[in-house]
C-alpha cells in the first residue's frame, strides 16, 4: 500500500477460512501489526461437488483468480484507506500484470521455482514453433536458447510442447511467460552464478531479474542440535556416521513413489548395506517389505519427518535422493550434496536433467523409475565410484558459491536490495 505503516497483502484461500501457515496453529495473529491480510474467494461455486479429479480445485481457483483477487484488492485498499501501489505476487499470477496497468502501480513477480523452467515458460512459443512433435522429437535439445542449450525436450513440463496444452494449467502459465517481461522486477530463489549463461540471457529479457537465493541459507541459522525441531531425533542418529556415508531419502510432501519403487527402495537400501534417513509419511510405512525396519534398525531410521535443511549441511549425509523439486535442489546444492533425481512432474525432470547434464552434481535413477538393482548401482556410483567424487566436487563448488553470493556484498545481497528498491520505489 501507499503507506508502509499500514500495507496489506493479500493471500489465497478458501473464503471466510483464516490463512494458515505450514505450521498448524500458525495463523495470521503471528504477522507483524502493519500487515493485513484479506481473503481470496477459492472459485468454488456454491454448492459444488467435486468430482475427485486430480487438481481440480486449483483449477477452479485458477479460473476464478483474476476476478477474486480483484474484488478482495478493492476490499483491501478500502479497509486501509489507501490506492495500492504496488503488486507483489507469485508470478503465476499472470493477471496481475493488466490490474497493475490499470491501477498506475508497479508489479513485482516471484518465480518460485527454477531459472530453467522460467526460461522454458518465457520461451513457448518459440519452442513450439522449433520442435514438431514427431518420432524422436522429445531426445531433441533447445540449443536454439541460451542456457538450454543441454536441456531436452521430454525434459519440459507437460502443457509446453506434449500433453494437453489447453488445460487451465499450460494455459496459466504460457500467459505468465507473455505477461512476465512486463513486470516491473522479476526474482527468483537461487544465485546467479549457479548458471552464469541462463542468468544473463533472462536479465536480457527482463526489465530487472533479481536471483535473491538460496533463501535456505538466509533463513538458516547456526543454532546448536538441541535448537532444531527434529521430534525424531535424526541428527543424532547422524552423529554417529561416518563423513559422506549417509543416503537421505525424501520426496517432498506431494509426491509418494509407488508401492512397487518404495519397495524397491528398502530393498536396495538393504542389499547396498549404505546408511539412511529416510522421509517417509507413516501412511505409506505400510507398503515397505514385511520385516524392513526390523532389519535395518542399525543401518537406518525411516521416519514421518525430517530437518531437511540441517540434514544437507551435514557432514555425515553423502548423497540426496530426491523428486526435484526446486526447494530441494537448492537446499542440496547449499549443502554441498549430491542427488539421485527421481522427478515426477512439472518442473522436476527440468530440474534432474540440469543437475546430472548442466550442473553435473548427480545423476537421474536408472530408466526413470526405482528397481533395487538400479538403485543400487545409483548410489554406489555417487558414493564408491570416481564419477561421483567428480559429482562431489563440483557440489562443493556450487556450496561455495551458493554462500558467497548470500554474503555481504555477494550477488544475492545486492540483488535483495534492488528488489527493496523495486518494492519501495513507488511508495508517496
Amino acid at each position: 500500500m501507499a503507506n508502509t505503516d499500514q500495507p496489506s497483502t493479500t493471500s489465497s484461500g478458501r473464503k471466510g477460512e483464516k490463512i494458515r501457515t505450514r505450521r498448524e496453529g500458525q495463523v495470521t495473529e503471528d504477522l507483524p501489526s502493519n500487515i493485513r491480510v484479506h481473503d481470496v474467494a477459492d472459485g468454488v461455486p456454491e454448492g459444488y461437488v467435486f468430482s475427485g479429479r486430480p487438481q481440480e480445485a486449483i483449477e477452479l481457483f485458477l479460473v476464478a483468480a483474476p476476478e477474486s483477487f480483484r474484488e478482495a484488492i478493492a476490499t483491501a485498499e478500502n479497509d486501509a484507506g489507501k490506492k495500492v501501489t504496488c503488486m507483489l505476487t507469485d508470478a503465476f499470477f499472470w493477471f496481475a500484470s493488466d490490474m497493475a496497468a490499470e491501477m498506475k502501480a508497479s508489479w513485482v513477480a516471484f518465480w518460485t521455482a527454477g531459472p530453467n523452467s522460467l526460461s522454458v515458460h518465457l520461451y513457448t512459443d518459440r519452442i513450439r514453433q522449433s520442435v514438431r512433435v514427431k518420432d524422436g522429437c522429445m531426445e531433441e535439445t533447445l540449443g536454439f536458447i541460451s542456457g538450454l542449450e543441454k536441456i531436452r525436450v521430454k525434459d519440459t513440463a507437460e502443457g509446453v510442447v506434449f500433453g494437453n496444452l489447453d488445460s487451465v494449467f499450460s494455459d496459466t502459465l504460457h500467459k505468465m511467460g507473455l505477461a512476465l517481461p512486463r513486470a516491473d522486477a522479476v526474482f527468483i530463489n537461487s544465485f546467479e552464478e549457479l548458471d552464469n549463461t541462463l542468468t544473463n540471457n533472462l536479465k536480457s529479457e527482463f526489465r530487472r531479474y533479481l536471483n535473491i537465493g538460496p533463501l535456505a541459507l538466509l533463513s538458516s541459522t547456526s543454532q546448536a542440535d538441541a535448537l532444531v525441531e527434529d521430534p525424531h531425533g535424526c541428527l543424532a542418529w547422524m552423529k554417529k556416521q561416518r563423513t559422506g556415508s549417509v543416503a537421505y531419502i525424501s520426496f517432498g510432501t506431494v509426491m509418494t513413489p509407488p508401492p512397487g519403487e518404495l519397495e524397491a527402495i528398502a530393498e536396495g537400501l538393504e542389499s547396498s548395506k549404505v546408511p539412511f534417513v529416510w522421509s517417509l509419511k507413516e501412511k505409506n510405512m505400510a507398503q515397505l517389505p514385511k520385516g524392513f525396519l526390523e532389519r535395518t534398525r542399525e543401518q537406518g531410521i525411516v521416519v514421518p519427518w525430517a530437518p531437511q535443511v540441517e540434514l544437507l549441511k551435514h557432514e555425515a549425509t553423502g548423497v540426496f535422493v530426491t523428486h526435484c523439486g526446486w526447494n530441494s535442489v537448492l537446499e542440496s546444492v547449499s549443502g554441498g550434496v549430491p542427488m539421485i533425481c527421481r522427478p515426477f512432474f512439472g518442473d522436476q525432470r527440468l530440474n534432474g536433467r540440469a543437475v546430472e547434464a548442466v550442473w553435473g552434481i548427480g545423476m537421474t535413477i536408472i530408466n526413470g523409475v526405482f528397481t533395487r538393482d538400479g538403485f543400487g548401482e545409483c548410489l554406489d556410483r555417487v558414493l564408491v565410484q570416481d564419477d561421483g567424487k567428480k559429482m562431489k566436487s563440483n557440489a562443493e563448488k556450487l556450496r561455495e558459491q551458493a554462500h558467497q553470493a548470500v554474503s555481504e556484498r555477494g550477488s544475492s545481497v545486492e540483488n535483495f536490495k534492488g528488489l527493496l528498491e523495486a518494492v519501495t520505489s513507488t511508495l508517496n
